[in-house]
């Protein structure tokens, strides 16, 4: 280290009283300002006051205001610090009252940051905008906010299921739900001709069955978004989807159902749509955690039907299954649950209740006639799939009916 200069020493050592008055007065408004604070002195209030004992804090700190002063020196005058290449007889001196300003602002600058810094184990942390600049302090952050569901919503609804883990799928038979597909509104129409009446376009009808057996009609197709064309010699191009499905279901509450409810749940239009073969194949027991329709334009309405059917059936929800309902519906929080059956009135019947609840009454064993034609010669005629006479005849249109 290049020995201090004579000259600036002294006056580091004239200009010491005067900065020691200067840190003192920044003791006194630090104190003014916080009086809670400890007294005791920081590392650097203790290294100005050593400075005057020679203390080694004392030195270091001269030393550091020497280099701040040869160095604002050697800036003003072009020369390196320490005096390392100086001319011979050019000194580094300079005037007494520059030393001392120079010092005096040294120290001066240390003691401010002392009492800026936060004291990290003061409970109210580093200083802050004001109360007024920052707002409520106690409200939630704006990206942790939660907005409450509009109330009637499919998405307020979603706070309202019950959350469990899936059950054992134990017992679990399609004929727990009864006969594919059953009148149980009694209009004279089985469930499947219910749903393709009231989602298909262009309709025909067989003769002779009051409009109710379709033969073929146009589809809006929702879970792909393309349109289908149905007939009757194709009937596995159009397949009606129980929205949640029966699986599902059974393992989520339906498994402890009585029958009659089991039935009813099968054939409740509100969890029924005509959809693409193939797309509800693909779809098969899934629930909204582990599947949603291709047509994103569609996944609101669907999550909203499947809500409210959980709903209407105390079905049970997963974890996983109740975020993905919420991560779709708060892309459409407004959108209200599908309620009613909305089917097409039959004509000369009656318009079928709203909760098809109960099993339709049961008819005597038929003995198999050989035909459908001996069948209707006799006034008897379509069969269910589980019922007894089904197996006599074949389905040829997979449709669960025989005999129509």
């Amino acid at each position: 280290m290049p020995d201090e200069d004579p000259v600036t020493s002294a006056t580091l050592a004239m200009a010491l009283p005067g900065a020691r008055r200067t840190v003192a007065q920044a003791h006194t408004m630090h104190r003014v300002r916080h009086p809670d604070k400890a007294t005791t002195a920081s590392p650097q209030r203790r290294a100005v006051a050593g400075s005057s004992s020679g203390s080694p804090a004392g030195r270091v700190d001269t030393g550091a205001g020497q280099a701040l002063c040869c160095q604002a020196r050697a800036g003003r005058r072009g020369a390196p610090v320490g005096g390392a290449g100086r001319p011979e007889g050019v000194g580094v001196h300079t005037s007494t009252p520059r030393v001392v300003a120079c010092v005096a602002a040294a120290v001066l600058s240390m003691c401010l940051s002392a009492c800026q810094r936060p004291d990290p184990s003061d409970p109210a942390g580093p200083p802050g905008p004001s109360v007024a600049a920052r707002g409520n302090t106690d409200a939630t952050p704006s990206a942790a906010r939660v907005s409450p569901a509009p109330a009637g919503s499919a998405l307020e609804l979603v706070g309202t299921l019950t959350v469990a883990g899936r059950g054992a799928k134990t017992g679990y038979t399609r004929e727990q739900y009864g006969p594919a597909w059953a009148d149980t509104d009694r209009n004279g129409c089985d469930t499947r001709n219910d749903i393709l009446r009231r989602d298909l376009t262009d309709r025909t009808y067989r003769a002779g069955t009051h409009d109710c057996v379709v033969l073929s009609g146009q589809l809006a197709e929702p879970y792909t978004g393309q349109p289908v064309t149905f007939s009757k010699d194709r009937a596995s191009a159009v397949q009606i989807d129980h929205v949640v499905a029966l699986s599902d279901a059974w393992q989520k509450g339906a498994a402890s159902w009585p029958y009659p409810r089991r039935l009813g749940f099968a054939n409740d239009p509100l969890n029924l749509l005509a959809a693409d073969g193939p797309a509800n194949e693909a779809k098969g027991d899934a629930d909204t955690a582990s599947w949603l329709p291709p047509n994103k334009a569609f996944r609101c309405a669907y999550v909203a039907r499947q809500v409210a059917v959980k709903s209407t059936y105390a079905l049970t929800v997963t974890d996983a299954e109740r975020e993905a309902m919420l991560r779709v519906l708060r892309t459409c929080p407004t959108l209200p649950p599908p309620t009613g059956i909305n089917l097409l009135p039959v004509p000369g019947v009656p318009a079928a209740p709203d909760a098809p609840s109960v099993a339709p009454a049961s008819r005597p064993a038929e003995p198999d006639y050989g035909t459908c034609a001996m069948v209707q010669a006799h006034g008897a005629g379509r069969y269910h799939r589980g019922e007894p006479a089904y197996g006599y005849y074949q389905d040829g249109d997979g449709d669960g009916v025989v005999c129509e």
